[in-house]
Formats: structure tokens, sequence, C-alpha cells
């Protein structure tokens, strides 16, 4: 009887040693990512270019400050080719005073032009399932999630920063 506890007590302790080993592994891999984004924001500011907030350059590009969560502070702009990405320390889900909920990866990208984000990998909402975006255009007071589906929604529940809630999964 004693060999079969040991047994099983062994064996219980092996797959909680090796969840835990696992679970350090991946907070080592977060972090080495953060360090990495900040690393490329500390280095841009050495050299010089100050980067503008992200709010700013939404603004500018006549998209609404809050599409984004808070803590999405480092980016990378091209502007000449239009290319966005935005980089966000853990998977996210962001909740907008119109009900709509929007979940974004750690690493955005998309195009970025006057009142629209397009070819967009890296953020879903929820429809009736999780569904990709692919765009996201202003017009007057409404913006447009496209998942396929072209999904209307107020302007003024994106102008707001709002703090993402962390998620497990994209």
């Amino acid at each position: 009887m004693d060999q079969i506890l040991n047994k099983v007590g062994g064996y219980w302790f092996s797959n909680r040693a090796n969840k835990e080993i696992s679970s350090v592994g991946d907070d080592i891999n977060s972090l080495s990512n953060s360090i990495e984004d900040g690393a490329k924001w500390l280095v841009n500011k050495l050299k010089g270019k100050m980067q503008k907030p992200l709010p700013d350059l939404l603004k500018e590009h006549d998209l609404p400050v809050g599409i984004f969560p808070r803590d999405a502070t480092n980016y990378e702009f091209n502007e000449e080719t239009g290319k966005l990405a935005v980089f966000i320390p853990s998977i996210c889900e962001v909740g907008y005073k119109d009900s709509s909920v929007v979940r974004f990866f750690t690493t955005v990208t998309a195009y970025l032009e006057k009142g629209k984000l397009s070819d967009i990998d890296g953020i879903k909402t929820k429809v009736l399932i999780w569904a990709k975006v692919t765009s996201i255009s202003t017009e007057g007071s409404k913006v447009y999630f496209n998942t396929g589906v072209k999904k209307t929604r107020t302007r003024a529940s994106y102008e707001v920063l709002r703090a993402g809630v962390c998620v497990d999964k994209f």
C-alpha cells in the first residue's frame, strides 16, 4: 500500500512541478517581451525621436483616442507606409460605454490613414461570437467596426481611455 501511495504522490508531485516550471517560463517570456518593447521606446528616445502619445496620433488621424486600452503606450509608426504596430503588455478586453467589448492581442498591427485603421491584426470584438476586426473607420459621430459585417457604434463611446482587463486567450 505504501508503494502505491508513493507512486501516486510522486506522479502528482511531478505533474504539479511541471506546471509550475511551465508557468515560470511563460512569465519569463512575457517579461522578456515587455522589456523588448520598453527597450525600443528607450532607443527612440535616446536617438532624439520624441514619439507623441498614442492618443495624440489617433486624434491627428481623426480616430477616437480610446480605441486602444490605456496601457497601450508603446507603438511604432512608419509615416511613409502608414504601418502602425501597437504594443500591449498582455492580452486584454476593454468594455466600452455602449456595452461593446473589444479584445486585444499583445501586438496589434494595422495601416493608419485619415479616419481609418485597415488590415488590422490583433483585435476581436464580440458580435454574437468573437470575430476578428479587419478595419475600423469613422464618419462623423459614428465608428464602424468591420468583421465581415459592418458594425456601427457611437464615436462618443470610444473617446475615453479605458483600462484593459487581462484575459487568458485571444
